[in-house]
C-alpha cells in the first residue's frame, strides 16, 4: 500500500514526542511492506530516504499549515496513494482536503481534546466568531473513514463512536531495552523526561526529590527536556549541587543511553493546570512512561485513569494521590527502598509494554485499520 503521513509543522528528525511518534509510525508501516512517504517540517534534502520511508520536509509555521493545502495536493496527485494519514492540528487539514478531492480513504490520527473546553481563550474566541474552528474540526471527522486516538472524548461527540478506534501509541522496544541498563550504583539516579510545562510536574517531581535527599536519601535526578518551567527548576535544585543534571532536549538517538543510566522513571503528571485533561480525561499515551518501561524501569506516575492501568501499583512501579507531593516523595521512596522489589517491577514494565504498549503493536493494529479502510 502507498500511504501518505502528513505530519504539519511537526520537526522529522526531531526531539519533540510528536516527532517521534510520526517517525515511528512512518517506520513502523514502512517495516510493514508500506510504500510510506511521511510529511513533516524540516529544510533538510527534500525528498530523501530515512529509515525506509520517503521524507518529505516543508518550512511553513506550523499555524499556517493550511497555506500547505495546494502543495499537499500536489504531492497526493504525483504519489497516487491507496490512503492518507493527517495528525490533527486545529490549523492544518490539507491532508484531508486532498483526500477528499482526490477521493482517497483517509485516516485522522488524533492527539490532543479538538474542540477545547469553554475556559480556554481560543474557545472562547472561535465561539464569539461563531464556532468555524469546531465545525472545521467535526467536517474532517465526518470526512475521514477512521479516526484513532488514545481516547475518543478527544473527538467532538457530534461524531459516531463506531469511526473510532482507541489505540495508544508506544515505545520502540528494540531501540529501548534492558540489555543497555547500566548496573545499580550506590548512589541511585531518578530520570524525568519530556516538556517541562505545568501539567508535566516537574517542579513536583524536584520537590519530591529534594525532599528524600534531604531526609537522608543519596539520590541524582537527571532531567530530560526543556520548557517554560527549566529555568524554576535549575534555581530550585542549586540547594543541592551536583545533585541534579538538567540535559535539556536531545535527539532520539540519545535518549536510551540515558534512560540506562536511571534506577527509576518518574511521570508526575498534575492535570490541575490543563483545563483539556479536566474536561475529558488524560488523553495522552505518553511516551515517556513506554520508554522508560521499555528499558526495564520501575515508574512512579499518577494514579490518574489510563495511567493506572498502564502501571499498576506495586507490579510496574507505584502509584500516588495526583498533586500530593508528600506522596510521591513516598511512592518514590517505596520504590527505592526494595531493591529486589525494584527489579521485579522494572521486569514486569518490559514485559508489560512490548505486549500492549510497542510502536510495533501499534503499528501492526494501525496496519489492520488502514487494509479494512482500503478495501
Amino acid at each position: 500500500m502507498r500511504i501518505l503521513y502528513i505530519a504539519a509543522g511537526i520537526p522529522v528528525p526531531g526531539s519533540l514526542g510528536g516527532s517521534t511518534h510520526a517517525y515511528e509510525v512512518a517506520r513502523g508501516l514502512a517495516r510493514l511492506g508500506h510504500q510510506v512517504h511521511l510529511l513533516a517540517s524540516g529544510d533538510g534534502p527534500s525528498p530523501r530516504e530515512i529509515d525506509g520511508f520517503t521524507l518529505h520536509q516543508r518550512r511553513t509555521p506550523k499555524a499556517l499549515s493550511l497555506l500547505d493545502a495546494l502543495p499537499v495536493l500536489r504531492l497526493a496527485r504525483a504519489l497516487r496513494p491507496d490512503a492518507i494519514i493527517e495528525r490533527y492540528y486545529n490549523f492544518a487539514g490539507a491532508g484531508m482536503l486532498a483526500a477528499r478531492r482526490l477521493g482517497v480513504p483517509s485516516l485522522l490520527e488524533v492527539n490532543a481534546l479538538m474542540v477545547d473546553p469553554p475556559e480556554v481563550r481560543k474557545r472562547r474566541i472561535d465561539d464569539a466568531l461563531g464556532g468555524p474552528m469546531r465545525r472545521y474540526a467535526e467536517l474532517q471527522c465526518r470526512w475521514a473513514a477512521r479516526i484513532v486516538t488514545p481516547l475518543h472524548t478527544t473527538v467532538p461527540a457530534s461524531i459516531p463512536r463506531e469511526k473510532i478506534v482507541e489505540l495508544p501509541w508506544g515505545a520502540d522496544v528494540e531501540r529501548f531495552s534492558p540489555a543497555k541498563r547500566a548496573r545499580r550504583a550506590r548512589t541511585l539516579t531518578i530520570v524525568f523526561m519530556g516538556s517541562f510545562r505545568a501539567w508535566h510536574g516537574v517542579i513536583d517531581g524536584v520537590q519530591a526529590v529534594m525532599a528524600l535527599i534531604g531526609s537522608g536519601y543519596d539520590l541524582r535526578m537527571t532531567l530530560i527536556g526543556d520548557g517554560p518551567e527549566r529555568v524554576v527548576a535549575e534555581v530550585m535544585t542549586t540547594a543541592y549541587p551536583g545533585r541534579f543534571r538538567f540535559t535539556g532536549a536531545i535527539p532520539y538517538d540519545q535518549v536510551p543511553a540515558e534512560l540506562a543510566k536511571a534506577d527509576l522513571g518518574l511521570a508526575p503528571f498534575n492535570t490541575a493546570p490543563h483545563p483539556a485533561l479536566r474536561a475529558a480525561g488524560f488523553f495522552w499515551s505518553p511516551l515517556k512512561i513506554y520508554e522508560y518501561m521499555a528499558v526495564g524501569l520501575p515508574v512512579v506516575t499518577a494514579n490518574i485513569p489510563p495511567l493506572s492501568t498502564v502501571i499498576r501499583d506495586g507490579q510496574e512501579g507505584a502509584l500516588y494521590p495526583e498533586g500530593d507531593l508528600v506522596a510521591l516523595a513516598e511512592a518514590i521512596a517505596r520504590v527505592l527502598d526494595d531493591p529486589a522489589a525494584a527489579r521485579a517491577m522494572g521486569v514486569s514494565a518490559r514485559q508489560r509494554v512490548v505486549e500492549r504498549y510497542s510502536w510495533q503493536r501499534h503499528c501492526q493494529e494501525l496496519d489492520g485499520i488502514l487494509q479494512e479502510m482500503v478495501g
